[in-house]
């Protein structure tokens, strides 16, 4: 008899795999999916950063204080930009949410 080039599946082992899975995490999803504003000085993406996955000091460009680790926040960076999306990416700066807030309405 020919031998197959396929290897054997033990049965059960896709169950086992499905079992042991973690729980998926819906929170931290949904926070690396960048969302997209239209604003008076431009279109951009915004990112939001959840408490867990803050993990480094920034300095907020709307207050000038620190943001620091562990402090929900959200990341900006125009997706227009004269000089393109990777120098855009490049600009990404980091925000409170209440000063993103009123930079917008300002």
């Amino acid at each position: 008899m020919p031998r197959s080039n396929q290897p054997r599946r033990s049965r059960g082992s896709t169950r086992r795999k499905w079992a042991e899975a973690e729980e998926l995490d819906l929170e931290r999803a949904r926070a690396g999916i960048p969302t997209r504003e239209v604003a008076r000085d431009g279109v951009w993406s915004i990112r939001r950063i959840t408490e867990r996955n803050a993990a480094k000091h920034y300095l907020c460009p709307g207050c000038h204080r620190d943001i620091p680790p562990g402090v929900a926040h959200l990341v900006a960076w125009q997706e227009d930009s004269l000089f393109g999306a990777e120098s855009a990416l490049a600009d990404r700066r980091h925000w409170h949410v209440p000063c993103w807030r009123s930079r917008r309405s300002a």
